[in-house]
């Protein structure tokens, strides 16, 4: 069975970069040129779990480097 939109039911998907905003916090972080999925009629992205592990990572390393877990 090949992929549908969970929001539209579409079966047509094409292969994307773009604008991906990360926020936590009230922090922001702009990354362009993130690959994604995306439905061809409603226009919901999805994005692969380990492209979005390695934005949380960058997040984390630019915003949180200072502050080290507390025992």
């Amino acid at each position: 069975m090949g992929k549908v939109c969970s929001f539209c039911g579409n079966k047509n998907f094409r292969e994307k970069n773009v604008q991906y905003t990360y926020q936590r916090n009230n922090k922001f972080l702009i990354v362009n040129s993130v690959p994604c999925e995306e439905c061809e009629y409603c226009g919901e992205q999805y994005f692969k779990a380990n492209v979005l592990k390695k934005i949380e990572k960058n997040f984390n390393d630019r915003c949180f480097a200072d502050k080290k877990a507390k025992n």
